[in-house]
């Protein structure tokens, strides 16, 4: 196994970084092809959701993998290398492994435990399945880490230790008070009908609102959220569908609006907000002053290929603070939650009067200096034991084609065997053949037992992959045939799917 990653996250990169370095799901597609086009890698996926862009890959050599997926990001990202190397981290083999693991339990999320990254880690999967760049690894990787995700929120309480990003912003909204007794009463316009924002639809009718607003680009994904919203009963929740064009209209009755789109540009603009609240806007007075980015010097780029992250980390969060509108005071007119990436309410709108703006970059700042709960260090736990197990699997299972083709040549020699007795006594009757051919197979199969067990025994230890090696030397194997057998298992149309 040779699995590498290279990506950025909210732990390494300030939201500004992210924002521009976001993949459009074509272009997800496109930096996959191209991944497998290069010459190191022999598979790939993306993991790419609203505060992360991680692309992992099976490649034969390190330093050309690291070089060639961090020239590849930059390329479909539309950052250019040398901005982008100082917040890139790389991880390898096992630690690899261990990252992803970690990734699905929610210990790297920015709201630790959430678990709407299983259906990330799901889709990222799925698109390397659909684009044909997922092999045995990846496939095996993935689904194992959503089995260990799953195992983590069933065995632990880390459901505890932090909430999904639409609770922990509507919290942020309610200014420490009740989220049930805030949200008691209120109108809300949600912008978008993907998944995120049917969650934070959802999760705002629990909550208690009046009423719901669903405004999106296609009417359609509007109407359907909203009729999904009716069958959920019990809430007492009026919602209906609007039009992206009424959204203006829409915003002088709301009293929280949660935006989570697609779009490339802003949804609603600092101008957009102080209109619907009927107050005047001077783009000069609002202005966010964007800090300088940091340079991507020698010592950075050290620590970035030595895994070194907690100097970008720190550096990324004195950039996210400095970055992170000013609030105005005084009471709440509109509460805006932002969950975008890149980012879909101005920034400016945090100083208009009565605004309260949450979004991606204020809710990394919010949960920095979050308590831990005593669950995560059992998840931590879970993770170390089933990166042991699955790199243990992994090694057994490298040797598996080499046992295969060593049985298939004992099985051939047999059958010659056999072939060249019956040339010398063509006078066996039916039984006595068959007697001697069994007697045959089972010397052989018992010769053959023991080093085949103790053979995959050994692979599974750490250093054990040269067996295989050792395997093929010793009984000189056709490496053509082993190959073989690895290209039948991976054909397998049952295997990887979820």
């Amino acid at each position: 196994m040779s699995l590498l990653v290279v990506g950025l996250s909210h732990r390494s990169a300030p939201v500004s970084v992210l924002e521009r370095a976001s993949l459009a799901a074509e272009t997800q597609s496109k930096l996959l092809q191209d991944a497998l086009a290069a010459e190191p890698a022999a598979e790939a996926t993306v993991l790419a959701t609203c505060n992360r862009i991680e692309l992992y890959a099976d490649v034969d050599k390190f330093h050309a993998g690291v070089a060639e997926l961090s020239t590849l990001l930059a390329q479909h990202s539309g950052v250019g290398l040398d901005e982008l190397t100082p917040y890139l981290y790389v991880h390898y083999e096992d630690r690899a492994v261990h990252h992803l693991f970690s990734v699905a339990c929610g210990l790297d999320s920015m709201v630790v435990g959430e678990g709407q990254i299983l259906g990330q880690i799901k889709d990222a999967l799925a698109l390397g399945q659909e684009t044909h760049t997922a092999g045995r690894l990846l496939n095996d990787l993935f689904q194992q880490s959503l089995r260990v995700g799953k195992r983590a929120h069933s065995e632990t309480g880390i459901d505890r230790a932090g909430q999904s990003l639409v609770t922990f912003g509507l919290q942020q909204l309610s200014g420490g008070a009740d989220t049930a007794d805030w949200a008691k009463g209120k109108r809300a316009l949600v912008i978008g009908a993907g998944s995120m924002s049917s969650l934070a639809a959802a999760t705002l009718a629990r909550t208690g609102v009046a009423e719901i607003v669903v405004a999106n680009r296609t009417r359609a994904r509007a109407d359907r959220l909203v009729e999904i919203l009716g069958q959920a009963g019990g809430t007492g929740v009026t919602a209906r569908a609007v039009e992206m064009a009424a959204v203006s209209d829409e915003l002088t009755r709301a009293d929280v609006v949660v935006s989570c789109t697609g779009a490339t540009g802003l949804v609603l603009t600092g101008e957009t907000v102080a209109g619907a609240l009927g107050l005047p806007f001077d783009a000069a007075a609002t202005a966010v002053e964007a800090p300088a980015e940091p340079a991507a010097d020698l010592d950075q780029h050290a620590a970035w290929v030595e895994n070194g992250s907690a100097a970008t980390t720190a550096q990324a969060q004195a950039v996210r603070r400095a970055t992170v509108p000013a609030q105005s005071t005084g009471p709440v007119r509109l509460a805006l939650l932002d969950l975008a990436m890149p980012r879909d309410i101005d920034g400016a709108a945090a100083r208009l009067d009565g605004v309260r703006l949450v979004d991606i970059e204020s809710l990394a700042e919010a949960s920095a200096d979050a308590p831990m709960a005593a669950d995560v260090d059992q998840v931590r736990t879970i993770v170390a034991d089933e990166v042991a197990a699955f790199g243990a699997a992994q090694r057994a299972a490298h040797i598996t084609p080499t046992v295969v083709a060593l049985r298939t040549m004992a099985a051939d020699v047999v059958a010659g065997e056999i072939a060249r007795l019956d040339g010398r006594l063509p006078d066996l009757d039916e039984k006595q053949r068959a007697e001697i051919t069994q007697t045959v197979r089972r010397v052989v199969d018992k010769l053959l037992h023991a080093p085949t067990v103790r053979v995959k025994q050994l692979a599974s230890e750490p250093g054990g992959a040269g067996y295989a090696d050792a395997l093929r030397e010793l009984f000189d194997l056709d490496p053509q045939t082993v190959a073989a057998v690895s290209r039948a298992d991976l054909n397998d149309p049952n295997r990887g799917r979820s």
